[in-house]
């Protein structure tokens, strides 16, 4: 009996899996996000690659958080949803309603230097602003690099960068 309650127990715990991987990867049918105004593809580089897996959110940390967006890359379910991945990379949800709310609560703020990994950074762009997670070499991961969560070699990928906040769970 008690090995066929463990044979049954693995399907419904990759059941489970797949039904919070639904939950955490909203659909793309936002109205608003970035344009096409906004990014300057000649200050960088972007790179997209097919989505590794759905993984669970991250584990708290700066480098979790950074595995997240890696194992999400070339995923285009999160578009005009950067704050809410932001936030699921590092295994939260429903902090701040916008990349803005973040960037207005958040602190210390940095306006300079080359943010450690892990780290959110900001740009002022679209209606909400728009947020991403540093990779600690000049670069970042977000979304809306190139129509998904993608890589960027430089903050300036993205027009009026405004800074960066130190890497940590996400809470107001």
């Amino acid at each position: 009996m008690t090995v066929l309650l463990a044979r049954l127990a693995k399907p419904a715990a990759a059941l489970a899996l797949a039904a919070s991987a639904v939950v955490f990867a909203p659909a793309a049918n936002a109205s608003t996000g970035v344009t096409a105004a906004d990014i300057n593809p000649v200050a960088g580089t972007f790179t997209q690659v097919p989505e590794a897996s759905i993984d669970s959110a991250g584990d708290g940390s700066p480098s979790g958080a950074v595995a997240w967006y890696r194992a999400h890359m070339g995923s285009s379910g999160w578009e005009h949803y950067c704050e809410k991945a932001a936030e699921n990379s590092y295994g939260t949800g429903g902090v701040w309603a916008s990349a803005n709310a973040h960037w207005n609560g958040a602190s210390p703020k940095h306006t300079t230097g080359t943010p450690p990994a892990g780290s959110f950074v900001y740009w002022n762009i679209s209606a909400y602003g728009h947020v991403g997670i540093a990779d600690g070499n000049g670069g970042f991961y977000a979304t809306s690099v190139g129509g998904a969560i993608g890589h960027g070699s430089s903050t300036s990928y993205f027009n009026n960068y405004r800074g960066w906040t130190p890497a940590a769970v996400p809470h107001q």
